[in-house]
């Protein structure tokens, strides 16, 4: 879409579905544009966008109505028919994780951003900064693994299957994450997996969402003086649940900013278990939604009004959640959407 001027409000009609589009599609989103897609299957990826209230979907073939209600059609060629180059190789190929970051590709690593280019196949979670596909040579191969909260989801093991299969073909893979793959994201299993099979590896760090997405809010996860220190936690599975290993009344007590990362279904039984271990009740909390996105939005309040006022907002999953009188700061940060709330 290089040289096409996209205004906020552009109607986009996008005719197509697949993982590169969604590449696309994510560029349009970050240009305010408004994005109908049109097509009879879409990537997961997309779905997700569309059950979010993001864009919006209809399975079926475009018509030439819907092309003269468009400002702009974009379409994309299928992958299958897309050539492959050859690599001509005689041993495999190579896999790296990269950590895109907080989805803006701007803050994809200049490393990550190297590798993208130098692949032949990339495998993309639904969080990473996909517009920084757009750039790709159209014979690389993009896979779409995306993990659906209660929907369409790739098994972890399909996904390490796809990895190790493309690089035992030759190929160069460039398994890009949302965030850093070692913070929640799985990557140490994907690094195993590809180790058994003897495809060599290396790892690019991105930019974790538990630092990134307070940030982008004007949230420090410290501040001298507030908080001397942070923990990143998962949310999960609830406190008391037999999967949890969080010790949530130490961190009650523990006095530093809590970062919780896919709590948002969990939050209510997470700031109670907080709040009984201690925590006084009036502690400032925010969430933070759909961080580096144009959807971007920012609810704040206390633990124990925090999960109220997000749902009164609609806010979902990803969002990232901090606790903690660092939760008062930066309120007047100019962000996409922000709710602010005593």
């Amino acid at each position: 879409m290089s040289g096409l001027t996209i205004t906020p409000g552009t109607r986009v009609l996008v005719t197509a579905g697949d993982a590169r589009t969604a590449a696309r599609v994510e560029a349009l989103l970050g240009a305010s544009a408004s994005v109908a897609v049109v097509t009879p299957a879409v990537c997961a990826t997309i779905e997700d966008w569309h059950l979010r209230g993001l864009l919006s979907w209809e399975p079926r073939e475009a018509t030439i109505d819907d092309v003269r209600a468009a400002d702009l059609v974009v379409n994309t060629v299928p992958a299958e028919t897309l050539p492959r180059e050859s690599t001509d190789r005689s041993g495999p190929g190579t896999v790296t994780l990269v950590g895109g970051g907080p989805s803006d590709p701007g803050l994809l690593t200049v490393a990550g951003h190297a590798a993208l280019l130098a692949a032949d196949v990339v495998v993309t979670d639904r969080l990473a900064p996909l517009a920084a596909l757009e750039a790709l040579p159209p014979h690389v191969e993009i896979i779409d693994v995306a993990k659906i909260p209660h929907g369409r989801s790739t098994s972890q093991e399909d996904i390490n299957r796809v990895l190790v299969e493309h690089a035992l073909a030759g190929r160069d893979v460039v398994r890009l994450k949302g965030g850093d793959p070692f913070v929640f994201g799985r990557g140490g299993e994907e690094l195993d997996a590809c180790h058994a099979a003897g495809v060599p590896t290396r790892v690019l760090p991105g930019v974790t969402s538990a630092i990134a997405a307070p940030g982008l809010a004007g949230i420090p996860v410290t501040h001298r003086g507030v908080s001397q220190g942070f923990t990143v936690v998962s949310g999960h599975v609830p406190p008391g649940h037999p999967d949890s290993t969080v010790d949530w009344s130490a961190l009650a007590r523990s006095g530093t900013t809590i970062v919780v990362l896919m709590g948002v279904r969990t939050l209510p039984a997470i700031a109670s278990a907080l709040v009984a271990g201690g925590l006084d009740a009036t502690t400032p909390a925010a969430v933070v939604a759909d961080a580096g996105r144009s959807s971007q939005q920012v609810v704040r309040g206390t633990v124990t009004t925090i999960d109220a006022l997000a749902r009164d907002t609609g806010i979902g999953a990803p969002a990232v959640v901090v606790i903690g009188a660092v939760a008062a700061l930066g309120a007047d940060v100019v962000v996409h959407v922000q709710v602010a709330h005593a």
